[in-house]
C-alpha cells in the first residue's frame, strides 16, 4: 500500500511514478503491417493466404477467430441482398476487406445512403463486433472541423459514422488528406504538443443524403467517394430486433467473406469494382452541387463553335438566365469562370484575356462559344 510510504503529496507522487514507468517501458511504435492480419488465434498472411497459429505483438488484433472451414454467412448475405442492389454487393465486400489492413492505397471512403429505416447502420454494428477497438464511432464533420478529433483516428482501421450530418462541409482538406494519406499527419490532443503519426483509418458513413461541400466541387473531392444507395424499405416488412445478434453469430463466416473481397481488391491493384449505379450516384451528387455542369450541357442558350468568342460577363449573364429558367441558384461569377477554366479541355474552350468590346475595351472571356440568347443587362 503506497500510503504507508508516502504521507504527503500522494496524488503527485502517483503521477510521477506512472510517468517514470511509461519512460522505462517505452518502445518504438509497432511497424505497420499491410501484408498480414492479426486475429485471436493467429496471423493471416495476405500474399499467399497462409495462417500462422501464434500470437505476435501487433498494432491491431481483431477479436475474431480465423477459421477457413467456417460456415457461410447466410443471414448476413440475405440481409445485404435485401438492402443493396446485387451489383453493389461486390463493392461493399471489397471495401470491408480493405478495412482489415492498415492501408490507404484504395484512396476511397464509402457512403451508404438511403431514405431512412432500411437498416443500413446494422452493417456498422456488425463491423464493430468484427473489428473491436480497431474500429471507432465518430463524425466526418467533426474530423474535418475539430482539430482534436483527428487524433482519435490514431491506430484505428475504420471510423464509422452511423448518422452522417447532412450539412455541407465548409472545407474538405483534412478528409481528402486522410482518405489518401501517404505521409504522416499532424495530430493534436488537448494539453499536449502536436505530433506526427501515420493515419490509415478508413471512413464508412451511413446517412439519408450524400456528403457535400460548400466550396469544394472538384473532381478530387468526389472521386474519393464510393456511394451506394439502398433499396426502399418494403411497406410490409417487420423489423427483427435481434438481427444484429443473428449476424454476429456468423462473424467467422463474415470474416472469410471480407477476406475474399480483400484478395480481389489486391489482385485488381486496389481498384474497386464499381457498378454503373454506383458511378451514376457520384455523378448525380456532383451535378447537384455544381449546376455549371448541367448548364454546359444545355441547349438553346449557346453553342460550341471554334471561331466564336464571348466575354466572361456575357457568358455569366446567359448562365444566370438559365438558372432563372430552371429555378436554380446561380454560383458566383468568380466560381463560374473558375469552373470553366478548370474544365476547358473537357469543353474545348480556351480562356483568354483578349476579348474586345465596343470602344476598344479588352476583357476576359472564352474562345469557342457562340451566344444564342442575349439577356437584358
Amino acid at each position: 500500500n503506497i500510503e504507508e510510504y508516502v504521507t504527503s503529496g500522494l496524488s503527485k507522487k502517483v503521477t510521477n511514478i506512472l510517468e517514470t514507468i511509461k519512460l522505462l517501458a517505452f518502445s518504438d511504435p509497432f511497424p505497420i503491417e499491410q501484408d498480414c492480419i492479426h486475429f485471436q488465434n493467429g496471423v493471416y498472411h495476405l500474399p499467399d493466404g497462409s495462417f500462422q497459429e501464434s500470437r505476435l505483438f501487433c498494432q491491431n488484433r481483431l477479436p475474431v477467430r480465423y477459421d477457413p472451414k467456417a460456415a457461410g454467412p447466410d443471414r448476413w448475405l440475405t440481409f445485404l441482398h435485401e438492402l443493396l442492389d446485387d451489383a453493389d454487393i461486390p463493392t461493399l465486400q471489397e471495401y470491408l476487406g480493405y478495412c482489415l489492413i492498415p492501408s490507404t492505397k484504395g484512396q476511397k471512403m464509402m457512403l451508404i445512403v438511403g431514405k431512412g429505416g432500411e437498416g443500413k447502420s446494422r452493417i456498422g454494428l456488425v463491423l464493430k463486433r468484427l473489428m473491436g477497438d480497431a474500429a471507432s464511432n465518430g463524425s466526418v464533420q467533426k474530423v474535418e472541423n475539430n482539430r482534436f478529433a483527428r487524433a482519435d483516428l490514431e491506430r484505428r482501421l475504420l471510423m464509422i459514422d452511423d448518422d452522417m450530418d447532412m450539412n455541407a462541409l465548409p472545407k474538405t482538406n483534412y478528409i481528402k488528406t486522410i482518405v489518401t494519406a501517404e505521409a504522416k499527419l499532424d495530430l493534436e490532443r488537448k494539453g499536449v504538443q502536436s505530433y506526427q503519426r501515420d493515419i490509415y483509418a478508413r471512413f464508412l458513413c451511413f446517412g439519408n443524403g450524400a456528403l457535400t461541400s460548400l466550396y469544394d466541387h472538384s473532381d478530387g473531392f468526389f472521386r474519393r467517394q464510393l456511394i451506394l444507395t439502398t433499396k426502399d424499405k418494403p411497406a410490409d416488412r417487420t423489423d427483427d430486433p435481434f438481427l444484429v445478434e443473428k449476424m454476429c453469430a456468423e462473424l467467422e463466416g463474415i470474416l472469410l467473406w471480407c477476406l475474399e473481397g480483400l484478395h480481389r481488391l489486391v489482385q485488381n491493384d486496389f481498384r474497386f469494382t464499381v457498378s454503373e449505379r454506383a458511378a451514376a450516384n457520384v455523378d448525380t451528387i456532383k451535378r447537384s452541387s455544381n449546376n455549371v455542369i448541367d448548364f454546359m450541357e444545355s441547349e438553346g442558350y449557346f453553342r460550341f463553335k471554334a471561331d466564336y468568342s464571348i466575354s466572361s460577363k456575357e457568358f455569366y449573364d446567359i448562365y444566370k438566365q438559365w438558372c432563372e429558367d430552371n429555378a436554380c441558384h446561380s454560383v458566383s461569377a468568380i466560381r463560374f469562370s473558375a469552373e470553366l477554366r478548370q474544365n476547358d479541355r473537357r469543353y474545348n474552350l480556351e480562356a483568354t484575356n483578349n476579348i474586345y468590346l465596343p470602344g476598344g475595351r479588352r476583357v476576359r472571356g472564352f474562345v469557342g462559344i457562340e451566344p444564342l440568347v442575349h439577356p437584358c443587362p
